[in-house]
């Protein structure tokens, strides 16, 4: 059984709850379908007539969101003592958090407007931005705004293209796999270049 098959079969027992529990579930990372192929999924249930859309958008929207606010109050309350205790054991030290909190400081804010895309990293962003004690307001802001982009641009791919949805949707994660790639390759290159710069001022 394939992915699409085992979210059919969900979707079929569950209806749009699948939205408000599966979501959540994908953010814990646990081992479930996920979120991506969810969501466009859905919109293509939509497309059908088998789903009314505005209760199949909300009922997204708010499952993403409170994966996001689980997670998050997850990192907040046992992050730091845990990472205290047993981080040595994860190559995760305190010193790690710092320098990760003060690179959020000088980029953060407006990252988590579209890392909800990458997976893996959409699993652990809520517990890293309580680990770091973000300010809910900001996690409001814009962690909530950067989950709703994710929702509607996944939703609006199984709504839009319908019978493509599948077709479509391969594009899309092969498009954004490439895209993250040569963001992360231009990425070490800066730093690289940078490195260098300061070197050979130093000499």
């Amino acid at each position: 059984m394939n992915l699409i098959d085992v979210v059919e079969r969900l979707f079929d027992q569950y209806g749009y709850y699948v939205l408000l529990i599966g979501l959540p579930l994908d953010f814990i990372a646990l081992p479930i379908p996920p979120g991506n192929s969810t969501l466009t999924y859905t919109g293509y249930l939509v497309y059908l007539g088998l789903l009314h859309w505005l209760p199949a958008y909300l009922f997204a929207l708010a499952g993403a969101i409170l994966g996001v606010t689980i997670t998050y109050g997850i990192g907040y309350r046992f992050g730091t003592p845990l990472v205290d205790r047993f981080g040595k054991w994860l190559s995760i030290h305190p010193e790690f958090l710092e320098k990760t909190r003060k690179r959020y400081d000088k980029y953060g804010d407006k990252l988590l407007l579209y890392v909800f895309f990458v997976p893996g990293v959409r699993q652990f962003i809520g517990y890293f931005i309580g680990i770091i004690r973000l300010p809910y307001r900001t996690v409001a802001t814009y962690a909530y705004a950067g989950t709703a982009i994710w929702v509607t641009v996944f939703f609006s791919v199984g709504y839009v293209f319908g019978e493509q949805w599948k077709q479509v949707f391969q594009i899309v994660e092969r498009s954004l796999t490439r895209t993250l790639i040569l963001i992360g390759v231009l990425f070490v290159l800066y730093q690289l270049t940078r490195w260098i710069i300061r070197r050979s001022r130093k000499r």
